[in-house]
């Protein structure tokens, strides 16, 4: 049960962390997101936060967008980070939620002449999609927003109705998830996580300039592919079609973790069951992110003193 969130410039009881409904944020979507893993480590009964540095990076980049500033550096916001889990207390898996935002109470739609504010809390998370060995997902009637439009490099709060339009379209239709096709018709990415597949032994993910969010999850997955499992990776465009004849495909994310996908608009991808592959992305992740690989026990940011 979260206990705690960090509001206003202090950590207060969660029954203190409110908003009025006439948050500028709350009426205009004008605020920006992380989403931060911690993983517990059993044998040494630790928590782990995982590439916190990073996240913290791209949210002041995602500030940078909505003219949000904050007096906090990303060193600052780790502090305050494991600050939050040790008074939580958690031995469990948990996921951290900082938010920036415009925080005046007024009506009028923009980004400057604006107070700025920060909040962050967090709770107990487990999967994000149940069926994480073999999920289902279907090609979505919602097309992705464009960088002209609502920058998705940038975590802004507003912009994820468009994925929650795809999301919900996708699950009311009888899948898991869905896959979000671009202005022009290329693979974007699901409703909120990146997007790979593998064809011929190539592991194959969109470019940056496909309007994707710039993952971090993305940018770990590509490196444990190529330096540690021996993949060749490409970064470019995905035709629809592609995706029916892929041989694995899987959605990756801070939420979603490494989740594989059985069939795309009810075709089986490759046996249409987990792939050696992606298995093998897996189960390095899995070890990476609780800190049991010492060539990346640098990414995990112990929470408890030793």
């Amino acid at each position: 049960m979260t206990k705690y969130a960090f509001f206003r410039g202090q950590i207060v009881p969660i029954e203190q962390a409110k908003i009025s409904i006439m948050n500028h944020a709350f009426n205009y979507g004008t605020g920006c997101f992380e989403g931060i893993r911690a993983y517990w480590n059993e044998q040494e009964e630790q928590l782990y936060v995982f590439q916190m540095a990073p996240h913290y990076e791209r949210l002041l980049r995602s500030c940078r967008l909505l003219m949000i500033s904050l007096p906090y550096s990303v060193e600052k916001l780790g502090e305050l980070t494991v600050e939050l889990l040790r008074r939580e207390g958690f031995r469990e898996d948990a996921y951290v939620r900082p938010i920036a935002y415009k925080a005046s109470e007024v009506i009028g739609v923009r980004l400057h002449n604006l107070e700025d504010d920060l909040a962050m809390f967090a709770v107990p998370f487990g999967k994000y999609i149940e069926k994480e060995e073999g999920a289902d997902a279907a090609v979505s009637s919602w097309r992705r927003v464009d960088d002209n439009a609502v920058p998705a490099r940038g975590k802004i709060t507003g912009s994820y109705v468009n994925a929650a339009f795809s999301k919900t379209e996708a699950v009311l239709n009888g899948f898991d998830e869905a896959i979000v096709l671009t202005q022009d018709g290329h693979v974007s990415e699901g409703s909120a996580e990146n997007f790979f597949l593998v064809r011929d032994g190539k592991l194959i993910t969109p470019p940056v300039t496909e309007n994707i969010l710039e993952g971090i999850t993305r940018t770990i997955i590509i490196q444990l592919a190529r330096e540690d499992l021996g993949l060749t990776v490409e970064e470019r465009p995905i035709d629809r079609t592609e995706l029916y004849v892929a041989d694995e495909a899987f959605f990756c994310g801070t939420g979603v973790q490494v989740a594989a996908i059985a069939h795309i608009d009810r075709r089986p991808v490759g046996t249409g069951k987990l792939g050696p592959v992606v298995k093998q992305i897996r189960d390095l992740y899995f070890a990476v992110v609780r800190g049991q690989v010492p060539k990346y026990k640098a990414c995990c940011t112990p929470v408890y003193p030793k």
